[in-house]
């Protein structure tokens, strides 16, 4: 029962944040905000611009800012999630694909720069080559390289 309970929740508090980032995040809630900072402007005189008055849209902003952060970040995190899991799935689906790649973001920074470092150089021999779509993978631009140059060097 718990176990069910929790899922509720769980589900309830993902569409909770989805819908509060979608709805923040529109240009009626930038409105909404800059009315509300007008009309604590405007009453400024009315309180005579007293602690109290600044102390309001201080803890209001604060208030605010502090519970977005986690509401964006936890639907940044499933879109992420989402997106990752696309893109694992194009990997996986294409013939000739590093399957490294298909959990790539589990991976340290380490490991991370190691592969930007081949897919760099990979890059660079795209650009030595008449058509970028000649190879599929590095250990295969590599060797068609490799191949290349021996025949160069054969060849003078």
């Amino acid at each position: 029962m718990l176990d069910r309970r929790s899922k509720s929740n769980e589900g309830a508090m993902s569409r909770f944040a989805t819908w509060a980032s979608r709805a923040t995040g529109s240009a009626g809630a930038f409105v909404t905000a800059v009315a509300l900072i007008a009309v604590w402007v405007i009453t400024g005189p009315l309180f005579h611009y007293s602690d109290t008055w600044q102390l309001v849209i201080n803890t209001g902003t604060t208030i605010v800012t502090f519970l977005m952060v986690f509401l964006i970040q936890r639907a940044q995190n499933k879109d992420a999630m989402a997106v990752q899991l696309k893109l694992s799935e194009i990997v996986a689906a294409l013939e000739g694909a590093s399957n490294k790649l298909i959990s790539v973001e589990d991976l340290s920074e380490e490991e991370l720069h190691v592969l930007h470092i081949h897919y760099k150089r990979l890059a660079e021999m795209a650009k030595r080559d008449s058509s970028i779509r000649e190879s599929h993978s590095v250990e295969e631009a590599e060797a068609r390289h490799a191949f290349k140059e021996d025949r160069r060097k054969h060849k003078r």
